[in-house]
């Protein structure tokens, strides 16, 4: 029997929204360990004074396993 937890994490990028969930699923897999599934909750963008965009943001949800 396995227990998982389930959480957000949102990732940035300048570059595109795949870059962000790669930033984030990068840096939760530094400290999280037996990552299972990410999931794209949201997408967005940050907007600058110039009307550009300034930054892609991803959030997604991810499952890990619990260890006994």
């Amino acid at each position: 029997m396995s227990v998982y937890r389930v959480t957000d994490i949102i990732g940035t990028s300048t570059k595109s929204w795949e870059d962000a969930a790669r930033e984030a699923l990068s840096t939760a897999a530094a400290s999280l360990r037996d990552l299972r599934v990410a999931e794209v909750v949201a997408q967005d963008i940050s907007v600058g004074e110039d009307g550009k965009i300034d930054t892609f943001r991803t959030k997604l949800r991810v499952s890990f396993k619990y260890e006994k």
